[in-house]
């Protein structure tokens, strides 16, 4: 689980919570509480996105949503040691002695870029059929994102909408004047859920979809040119040195844990 995510949003949420009690005490907790200023803002909101986006494509940004706070990052040093314990196992006792390994590979993406070099396929067609698989996982990748940054878009909008909505039903009813401070209290808090909702949950969680996207691309870039490297013909040491060049200097090396 991604921790940072979760910390994130009960963060975000405790510190507004502490604020108002700060302000107005435990029971100002209740004034921002209205059940249909919630649904004109969410309503309104997912209503509008499922215009704009097909079933399809709702339903699936739910598991790529899962992926915030469920999938972990993989470490692009363990693929480049894989590669290279490969690569230098396939030169001393041949191209059979790793089959086995291959089996035991628990990334796809890496397993199926082996199994290309185990039938011998030419450099150009590995190249084009891993670029391939890239090319579509970014495009899978960027609906989850703009679904999540639609949303993100819309929910201040909808918060608006029933801020208006409230101001034309406080204005019918004038006549009353000690109601018109609180009608226009509750009328501002769909305006305050859209805010939050937006700032808090769907464009933070977009961000981090494009954050994770990124990631993985890049190592499977890492595993392209490594597979390309090893079929190529590359010593070890130098498909080593050139994978380690996508990352940072700071992550080249693992970080040992002192005892």
């Amino acid at each position: 689980m991604d921790i940072t995510t979760v910390i994130g949003f009960i963060a975000g949420l405790g510190l507004m919570i502490i604020a108002i009690i700060q302000r107005s005490g435990v029971a100002g907790l209740f004034r921002f509480l209205d059940v249909s200023s919630a649904f004109i803002t969410l309503g309104g909101t997912f209503a509008a996105t499922m215009v704009n986006y097909s079933f399809h494509q709702l339903i699936e940004v739910f598991a790529v949503a899962k992926k915030v706070f469920t999938q972990k990052d993989e470490n692009p040093l363990d693929i480049i040691e894989t590669i290279v314990k490969l690569t230098k196992k396939a030169r001393t006792m041949g191209l059979l002695s790793i089959e086995q390994d291959i089996k035991e590979i628990q990334n796809p993406f890496l397993k199926h870029g082996f199994s290309l070099v185990m039938a011998n396929v030419d450099v150009e067609t590995i190249r084009s059929e891993l670029d391939t698989e890239i090319i579509f996982l970014r495009e899978r990748h960027k609906v989850g994102q703009e679904i999540f940054l639609t949303m993100g878009t819309y929910s201040p909008a909808f918060g608006m909408l029933g801020t208006i909505m409230g101001l034309i039903m406080m204005l019918a009813r004038l006549e009353d004047q000690s109601q018109i401070a609180a009608g226009m209290a509750v009328a501002l808090i769909t305006t305050f859920y859209g805010a939050l909702i937006a700032n808090l949950v769907f464009l933070p969680i977009s961000g981090k979809l494009k954050r994770k996207s990124d990631d993985e691309v890049l190592v499977k870039e890492i595993i392209i040119e490594g597979i390309i490297s090893m079929k190529t013909g590359d010593i070890p040491s130098i498909i080593e040195a050139k994978l380690k060049a996508y990352l940072p200097p700071k992550k080249r090396e693992r970080k040992v844990i002192p005892k």
